[in-house]
């Protein structure tokens, strides 16, 4: 973008903050000092009727007017409920990624653009009416020369050029508040910006998408609780993905949900256990959980289906992190704030000079308030918020899967509390939780982690020979007085423990698998085998 371009957009970002009373807000917090001037000399006509709105009513307001990508970033910032007001969070929750149509004619170019050929060579039929439209992309009904029924997504016209657009004036305005407001460093603009870069980058690749939405499929295929849609690969581009149709009750259509007959109090708890699910089982969570990606299939109604839609955001947590988070809640929820801390440190998500005694202390001065509620109305996304809010205080960097995860359980906890007033969300999640953590610590988790790393260790195992032999000739390069013959005679001895060790390391670890991995046959199997290795190992351990 050059700078013209970007005065240009400047000017139209600013008509719209004049217009909804914006202007006053920025000169209030010093943010953007240099252009309060230019605020001042804007035409008093630019001002709207919205002026009397409360302020996060406006904010809403005008980003919803800035167009669909300051509503895309609004959506995130949303997420980022730690950092803002609490009236301007509220809102931008409320932020609607809705916008008009483009011509079905546009779709049509753009699919004859990805795959070379004419849309009716791919489709027996195409609808010229969109199923639904957004900022980033639309999607069209349409059906297979083989007979399937499917719906084509195709990007915008011109979206990733909008994108980049938008995301300089980001960076730009980023930047001056980074320069002028010096409040907003501990808010890190410029790191927001980057992160929501990332996100919408990754929302423009729909074969991205499309592998996304094959992975949840594969993790969830055959499953009674949730249906993935099935992806058509040879019909999907960077620009067009096309995938299986379905069929649903929308999630929020509570009078269409009774009519059929659904079993709601199920269906409420059966969301969070499928989101507890994705985030400790499988380490890939769907992160753009809204009603309107979220379907029920009622064939059953006693024990209705979700069925999901939209793959272009999904979270997956490293194990280490999902191991610790699962301890963090258990912790919580037994109000055992010194380990809630503990976790916090050994987790690497604080400093590890972070004292622990100052770090429970906050834990409990913040969280001992939420027990005044029933469990049953404690909200795991405030809980986590209040975790994360607490580390950073402690200088914790926040990372972005965190933020998407705690941004999806407050999601989920808000479908299901609208179905189900009643959902207790810790009594449903806690079973699994449970579960997850017996299978992390026990003999079969221990097996798989062998099985997991055995050629990491193999291969660590076979290097030690060499290392010892490079410790020798450094400790011999500092001793250059010893004869030749000793330097050998040094080596010697440590080349032969080295040895030793590996085969101490291989018989420990093949006795460890045997044990663990032994569970129809007699236990004395893994003991014998154990004990004549350790014996060899005893009569040829080295003479040193």
């Amino acid at each position: 973008m050059t700078r013209l371009q970007l005065l240009r957009r400047l000017v139209s970002i600013q008509r719209v903050l004049v217009k909804y009373g914006l202007d006053e807000l920025i000169g209030s917090s010093h943010l953007l000092r240099p252009a309060r001037l230019l605020f001042r000399l804007s035409p008093s006509g630019w001002r709207g009727p919205q002026l009397d709105q409360p302020r996060g009513v406006r904010i809403r307001l005008a980003i919803e007017e800035l167009g669909p990508i300051f509503v895309k970033f609004g959506q995130s910032l949303s997420t980022r409920q730690d950092l803002l007001p609490p009236d301007i969070g509220r809102e931008l929750t409320r932020l609607q990624d809705e916008v008009p149509p483009f011509p079905a004619e546009q779709a049509l170019a753009e699919v004859e653009r990805s795959f070379g050929q004419p849309a009716s060579q791919l489709f027996a039929s195409f609808a010229h009416d969109p199923l639904a439209a957004a900022s980033i992309a639309q999607v069209h009904a349409a059906r297979l020369h083989s007979g399937e029924d499917v719906v084509v997504k195709i990007l915008r016209p011109n979206v990733h050029e909008l994108v980049r657009r938008d995301l300089d004036v980001m960076y730009a305005l980023a930047r001056l508040a980074e320069r002028w407001w010096p409040e907003s460093r501990r808010l890190r603009p410029v790191g927001i910006v980057a992160e929501y870069e990332k996100t919408i980058l990754n929302e423009l690749d729909l074969l991205r998408e499309a592998a996304n939405a094959t992975q949840l499929r594969r993790n969830w295929l055959g499953s009674p609780l949730i249906y993935v849609p099935q992806v058509y690969f040879d019909y999907c581009r960077k620009s067009v993905m096309v995938m299986e149709r379905i069929h649903g009750i929308p999630i929020d259509d509570m009078d269409a949900l009774k009519a059929a007959g659904v079993n709601i109090p199920r269906l409420a708890a059966n969301g969070v256990e499928i989101f507890f699910t994705q985030v400790f089982r499988d380490n890939f969570f769907h992160a753009d959980m809204h009603p309107g990606n979220i379907f029920v299939d009622a064939t059953n109604p006693e024990y209705p289906r979700y069925a999901a839609v939209d793959f272009g955001i999904v979270g997956s947590l490293s194990e280490r992190d999902s191991r610790y988070l699962a301890g963090n809640f258990m912790a919580f929820f037994e109000r055992d704030y010194y380990r809630v801390a503990k976790l916090h440190v050994d987790s690497g998500w604080v400093p590890a000079g972070t004292r622990v005694d100052e770090l429970e202390a906050a834990v409990r001065t913040v969280c001992e308030p939420i027990f005044s509620k029933p469990l049953k109305d404690i909200s795991f996304g405030h809980v986590l918020l209040q975790l994360l809010s607490i580390a950073q205080r402690f200088d914790m960097v926040v990372q972005t899967q965190l933020i998407l995860l705690q941004k999806t359980l407050v999601q989920v906890e808000g479908l299901g509390r609208v179905l189900y007033p009643d959902l207790d969300i810790w009594q449903t999640g806690k079973p699994v939780l449970k579960a997850w953590m017996r299978d992390q610590t026990g003999p079969r988790a221990t097996l798989r982690r062998l099985r997991r790393d055995w050629p990491d260790l193999r291969y660590a195992l076979e290097k030690l020979p060499l290392v010892a032999r490079k410790l020798v000739d450094a400790e011999l390069e500092r001793e250059v007085t010893g004869p030749a013959s000793q330097a050998e005679s040094e080596i010697e001895p440590a080349v032969a423990l080295s040895r030793y060790l590996v085969g101490v390391g291989g018989t420990l670890v093949i006795a460890a698998v045997l044990w663990l991995g032994l569970e129809t046959e007699p236990r004395w199997v893994a003991w014998a085998g154990g004990a004549a290795g350790l014996l060899s190992l005893w009569f040829g351990r080295p003479k040193i």
